[in-house]
């Protein structure tokens, strides 16, 4: 299984959250209570992301945290690698590269790098404005079809 870290699956919460009203600013802890992540948590991410450039923050009695750019310009690939860095599914792919014990004579190892940008471009296509949608209005799976007309034709 192929799974994100805890902290990108919720830097991506915290961000899809900000998209849903990305005109205003929130504080981490409001952050935190609306989303059930741990404050010390968010309010991390929060710098994270912030010093990622994907938000923007501003100290004082009106400050808080807002989308750096409009939700539509913002990519779960940029969440994600303002968290945990470049996407690689193998540590040979990653700037790691020298921890594997088949490194001298690994017969794939120079293929995973198409397979890492198919995965980064699938991240790379879902923006903040996709996931701020109401899961009703989310596009339909492969396996669902657009709509009853469609199970009538």
């Amino acid at each position: 299984m192929i799974r994100l870290t805890n902290l990108a699956d919720y830097a991506v919460v915290v961000m899809a959250h900000a998209a849903r009203e990305p005109e205003l600013k929130f504080s981490a802890a409001r952050v935190a209570e609306l989303t059930m992540i741990p404050a010390p948590t968010v309010a991390k991410l929060m710098g994270t992301l912030a010093r990622a450039g994907l938000l923007t923050a501003s100290r004082g009695v009106a400050g808080g945290f807002m989308l750096a750019r409009a939700p539509g310009g913002i990519s779960v690939a940029e969440i994600v690698e303002a968290v945990d860095g470049p996407i690689a599914l193998t540590s040979c792919a990653g700037s790691d590269a020298h921890d594997c014990l088949m490194e001298g004579h690994c017969a794939v190892r120079g293929h995973w790098a198409p397979i890492n940008r198919a995965v980064r471009g699938a991240l790379a296509a879902v923006t903040l404005a996709d996931l701020a949608q109401p899961v009703a209005a989310a596009v339909p799976t492969a396996t669902e079809p657009a709509s009853s007309d469609a199970l009538a034709t």
